[in-house]
């Protein structure tokens, strides 16, 4: 029985658009599959096989007219949802697009592969959506080494008639109709540049000239015809120059302006009713698409998953990243479907490019028939709700701005007295010198222009902080260390709330501050609140850092790892500054990014070594492999943000076996060398900066022993030649890379050490000359150096490991967990666990905010005091002696 709802959207195309009643006349042949409800077959049936070149032109107007006819009955009866619409249409014009392609390669090079030619599909096209009657937006591209040409073509001339082949046959019209409207003005300069670009030459201009749309535009770039290999090479290429990972925040202004323009050359399609413009009317097409690429473009660069061409898609992966609220996509969403196909209802009437609802009162009731409704009016009250919310929707990413500050010198100091600047006429000379171009960050019009939209918002968070004089002139440091400092003012105009955290960070982190003035795109990753949250387990922060794209080499690889590693370092120092997180989990915290590191780099040094070396057999093991043994505050799991790396190398296996790879090296020689390649890969810097400090000392015989040992060899020095500090080291020692068997067989070797029966003089004897000859050698650097002053962290730790080898008791790496065991078993009194408790606090606070350990500047004070939960500066000075004498006494008595 034929579906009713197909015969009625028979009855309203015939009825309502000329465009569809001509084609039913004209292709019976697919009517009837139509009527049938046999919509595959349709789109079959119109498909021809073109015997000659000169025929495909015909074949593919005549099938873009039965599909027209066939996706248009589909869309009025509801049998294919927008979704279904738009990538059948989307799919044809690849379809159409490769064989127009190859048809012109053929015509002119009958022998030759169809290479070194290809098509990028922009817009709507590019992310499979394109509307009922759209042009296409393509970029030709081709690669002059593989082009086919003729004797003595130069390949920009083949290249361009190959190209003007191509939109002929996609343009041309006769009683069938057209292919596609080719629309080549996205390529760059237009107006100059061939119709087919060298792939090198449109490589260099979107790396170093495009303008911030034309990089937005590449959102949705996608290799659909021609040599798509060729395509999707040169947008792997360009993809970091259209996905930073440092805001770009001149391409979101760029992406607002355009909306702006497009409201204000659209004025009279503004207002809803005959007229209306859906696509660029204010609450429209392009304000939910423009939305959509606003948030991409600010967060894609750091999160991959939400580079989604498609606007439905990227509005459901902005909800499920939690970037813009759920109930906001799903009306974005349903307002987008709504306008997409009441834009098709439009395009379906007489097969035309429009996108306004007719200004006639009985075209618009035609319009509303071919919908199914019963007027002009039923249609625009239909519209009025999702318009209006998509309206307010995007303007709410408009932000008040303040007005500029004077460039008239009393009028300036007034206005910096008035923020709070102690030394108003300081603050002008600095604020002058940025506006006279003194900096070259600050040396062209539109660095100058940043800077004057951000002034307002910058000098008033300048001014409320403890002391606004240091705080602008640290900034002053990071400016003066730019090559542009356009993207920071305009991340800091854009997101209001960073400049008061900045300001924090000025003013009581000088270490995060020169962070900032070697990379300012770290307060990116601080546009996001998850920067507050603690870091994730080991497993899922390596997997962060190792991830790769497309490209990557191993060296990329380092850049990027330091580039996630540094920006986790840096939010764990604003956690602490903000006193968003006790010092003692931001000291986890550091120590979790630093073992993620260690096993991203690892596993990818290891992978690269083997590559040139192979792998040493491992007997019974698939392979030897190398152990990575932590000691020190990492082995401890608490790292300060300056702590470096206490590592030891070891290896498992025969140290006699010899690698299988190209170059062989014996299982000693392998592995110190690998070790020094991953000494470099976690220390040496790369273009995003330093990673960690690496000290390998502590191995087996020192500084003079080998980088890299067999655990065979580790047993027997700790049995037989360790010497007592060197045991008393290992009760902080912890196997942080290698495999689960690996570091297992290397945690036995420390358990067996450090449970041995020991003299307890001997011992005792040995701690005390230890601790005597590091006061001598390495005194306290001041009152408040709480590591090596006297009841300070050194003498808590001498005091657990001389009780943990004494007796047995708390073998754990984490001090906290070896207090609590000691507590427990009445060895230390209760109070100790607390008192170094204080002093980690402290520790891991002054090292970020006063790094020499001196005491911190009187406007940091309160934050040291309150991170470390005392009230004020003096109730912390009076709880860190009480710390000192309980930490001094237990000493004092596990000592004697």
């Amino acid at each position: 029985m034929p579906d009713p709802s197909i015969a009625a959207a028979l009855g309203r195309a015939t009825a309502h658009a000329p465009f569809l009643r001509q084609i039913i006349a004209q292709r019976p042949e697919v009517v009837a599959l139509i009527e049938a409800g046999d919509f595959a077959g349709a789109l079959a049936a119109g498909r021809e096989t073109a015997e000659t070149p000169d025929r495909v032109a015909r074949a593919l107007r005549r099938e873009r007219q039965a599909l027209a006819l066939t996706v248009a009955i589909g869309d009025l009866a509801g049998i294919m949802p927008f979704e279904t619409v738009v990538a059948t249409l989307s799919a044809f014009a690849d379809r159409a697009l490769d064989l127009a392609i190859r048809t012109a390669l053929a015509e002119r090079y009958p022998d030759a592969a169809p290479t070194g030619f290809a098509a990028l599909a922009l817009g709507k096209h590019g992310s499979r959506e394109l509307n009922y009657s759209s042009d296409i937006d393509p970029i030709l591209i081709f690669d002059p080494e593989t082009l086919p040409r003729r004797a003595r073509e130069e390949p920009v001339e083949a290249a361009v008639r190959i190209a003007r082949r191509v939109v002929e046959l996609l343009q041309s019209r006769d009683g069938d109709g057209y292919v596609l409207r080719v629309d080549l003005r996205l390529r760059p300069s237009p107006e100059a540049s061939p119709l087919a670009l060298p792939v090198d030459a449109a490589l260099s201009y979107y790396e170093s000239s495009a303008l911030p749309w034309e990089r937005a535009a590449f959102i949705r770039a996608r290799a659909a015809a021609g040599d798509v290999a060729l395509g999707r090479r040169f947008l792997d290429a360009v993809r970091p120059f259209v996905w930073r990972r440092a805001v770009d925040f001149g391409a979101v202004r760029e992406v607002r302006a355009i909306s702006r323009r497009i409201r204000d050359h659209a004025a009279q399609g503004q207002r809803l009713g005959p007229g209306f413009d859906l696509k660029k009317g204010r609450g429209g097409i392009r304000e939910v698409e423009f939305f959509a690429q606003i948030h991409q473009l600010i967060h894609g660069g750091r999160e991959p998953a939400l580079r989604a061409p498609a606007t439905l898609d990227a509005l459901a992966a902005l909800a499920a990243a939690g970037r813009i609220g759920a109930d906001e996509a799903t009306a974005l969403a349903d307002a987008y479907r709504l306008y997409r196909t009441i834009e098709h209802r439009l395009q379906m009437v007489a097969d035309q490019q429009t996108h306004s609802l007719p200004r006639d009162p009985a075209a618009l009731d035609n319009v509303a028939a071919l919908h199914g409704l019963a007027d002009g009016d039923a249609l625009v009250d239909l519209l009025r709700p999702h318009v209006e919310r998509v309206g307010d929707t995007y303007d709410s990413l408009d932000v008040d701005r303040p007005e500029g500050l004077s460039q008239d010198a009393a009028l300036l100091d007034g206005a910096l007295a008035a923020a709070g600047f102690p030394d108003p006429a300081a603050a002008r000379a600095r604020i002058e010198g940025w506006r006279a171009g003194r900096m070259r960050a600050l040396r062209t019009p539109a660095a100058v222009a940043a800077l004057e939209a951000v002034l307002p918002a910058l000098v008033a968070a300048l001014g409320k902080a403890p002391d606004p004089n240091v705080a602008l002139n640290r900034f002053d440091d990071i400016v003066a260390r730019l090559p542009s400092a356009i993207n920071l003012f305009r991340l800091l105009e854009a997101r209001p709330a960073l400049a008061r955290l900045l300001t924090h960070v000025l003013v009581h982190a000088p270490a995060l501050s020169e962070a900032l003035a070697r990379r300012p795109a770290l307060l990116d990753g601080l546009i996001d609140a998850t920067a507050f949250d603690p870091p994730g387990s080991v497993e899922t922060l390596a997997a962060e850092f190792a991830a790769r794209e497309a490209g990557d080499d191993y060296q990329a690889l380092l850049d990027r790892a330091r580039q996630h590693v540094g920006e986790r370092r840096f939010a764990l120092g604003v956690q602490l500054v903000e006193q968003a997180s006790d010092p003692i989990e931001v000291a986890q915290g550091y120590a979790r990014v630093a073992e993620a590191a260690i096993a991203a780099l690892g596993d990818a040094t290891v992978a690269e070594f083997e590559a040139a070396h192979g792998r040493v057999p491992g007997g019974e093991l698939p392979k030897s492999e190398l152990v990575v043994l932590a000691l020190g505050r990492l082995g401890g799991a608490a790292l300060t943000h300056a702590s470096d790396l206490d590592l030891v190398y070891l290896f498992t296996g025969d140290h006699l076996t010899e690698s299988d790879g190209r170059k062989p090296l014996g299982a000693t020689q392998y592995f110190n060398r690998l070790g020094q390649r991953l000494t470099g890969a976690l220390s040496v810097a790369t273009a995003s900066g330093p990673l960690y400090e690496v000290d390998t000392r502590l191995r087996p015989s020192g500084g003079q022993g080998l980088l890299a040992v067999s655990t065979e060899s580790f047993a027997l020095y700790q049995r037989t030649s360790a010497w007592t500090w060197e045991h008393m080291a290992l009760t902080r020692a912890r196997p942080v890379f290698g495999s689960a068997a690996a570091r297992g067989e290397v945690a036995r070797i420390i358990e067996a050490t450090l449970r041995r029966p020991r003299d307890r003089a001997t011992l005792l004897a040995d701690a005390v000359k230890m601790r005597g000859e590091i006061a001598r050698h390495k005194p306290a650097a001041g009152d408040l150096d709480v590591k090596l002053i006297g009841g300070g962290l050194v003498d808590c730790e001498f005091t657990v490991q001389v009780l943990q080898l004494s007796t047995g008791i708390g073998v754990d790496p984490r001090m906290r967990v070896a207090l609590a065991a000691l507590v427990a078993a009445g060895l230390v009194t209760p109070a100790l666990p607390e008192a170094y408790a204080l002093l980690v606090r402290m520790l891991v606070t002054l090292r970020l905010v006063s790094p020499g350990l001196g005491e911190p500047p009187e406007a940091s004070r309160a934050l040291v005091a309150q991170a470390c939960g005392q009230a004020d500066w003096p109730a912390l000075l009076d709880a860190y002696a009480k710390a000192r004498a309980t930490i001094a006494a237990e000493w004092a008595r596990v000592a004697d």
